[in-house]
C-alpha cells in the first residue's frame, strides 16, 4: 500500500477519511464512527510534510496550491482507494469522501479529476483547488458543503464557486454556511450525520 493508513472493517458505504494539515490516519477514525455507525473505514496519512505537518498535497503559501502535485497526488490517492478496495474487499462504487480542509479539498480534486474514485463526498470547510481542463460528469454523485461563515482561511467566494462548478457536472450539491470559524462545530456534525443517514447516500 502506497500509503500508512488505516481500515475498519464495515458495512457499505466505506467512507474515506482524509485530514486537515497536521493530521494523521488516526484523526477522523472517531468523528467517522459517530456520523456513521458501522461503516467501513478508510483513512490515509497524507505523504506531503509541510514543517513536519501532513498534508495530502503541496501548496506555495497559504490558499495558493502547487497545482502540478495536486494533480500528481489526486491520481495517486484515486489509485491507493482502488487497490484498497481490491485488499479489503470493499465496493468501489460505494466509496463517500470525508475531508477535513485540507483533506476536503483533495476529495474535490478527486471528484473533478477521478470521479470513478467517489460515489459523494462530505466536505469540510473546502474551497476550489483547481478548475479542471473539461467538466467530468458528476451525474448521480451527492457532494455536502459545509462551510464556515467566519472561516479566515478560505479566500472569499472559493467555496461557493466549487459548489457552482460541481452543480455544473451534474453533482447534487448541498452547501450550507455554518455560524463558525474555520474549526468544526456541532452544527456540522449534526449535518453531516443526517446528510450520511439519508436513504439517498
Amino acid at each position: 500500500m502506497s500509503y500508512l493508513h488505516r481500515f475498519v472493517p464495515g458495512s457499505d458505504p466505506t467512507l474515506l477519511l482524509l485530514h486537515g494539515t497536521g493530521g494523521n490516519e488516526h484523526d477522523l477514525i472517531p468523528l467517522a464512527q459517530e456520523l456513521l455507525p458501522g461503516a467501513a473505514l478508510l483513512s490515509p496519512r497524507g505523504k506531503v510534510l509541510e514543517n513536519g505537518q501532513p498534508r495530502f498535497f503541496r501548496r506555495l503559501a497559504a490558499g495558493v496550491f502547487d497545482e502540478a502535485d495536486l494533480i500528481a497526488r489526486t491520481h495517486e490517492l484515486a489509485d491507493f482507494v482502488a487497490a484498497s478496495a481490491q485488499t479489503y474487499g470493499f465496493a468501489r462504487d460505494k466509496v463517500i469522501a470525508v475531508g477535513f480542509s485540507n483533506g476536503a479539498n483533495i476529495a474535490a480534486s478527486l471528484l473533478l479529476l477521478r470521479p470513478d474514485a467517489l460515489a459523494g463526498a462530505v466536505l469540510l470547510r473546502p474551497m476550489l483547488p483547481l478548475t479542471p481542463p473539461t467538466l467530468p460528469d458528476l451525474t448521480g454523485k451527492r457532494v455536502l458543503m459545509l462551510c464556515g461563515q467566519h472561516d479566515p482561511l478560505i479566500p472569499p467566494g472559493s467555496a461557493e464557486r466549487l459548489a457552482a462548478l460541481l452543480r455544473e457536472a451534474g453533482a447534487k450539491v448541498s452547501y450550507q454556511a455554518v455560524l463558525a470559524g474555520h474549526g468544526l462545530t456541532q452544527a456540522d456534525l449534526d449535518e453531516a450525520r443526517r446528510w450520511l443517514g439519508s436513504d439517498l447516500v
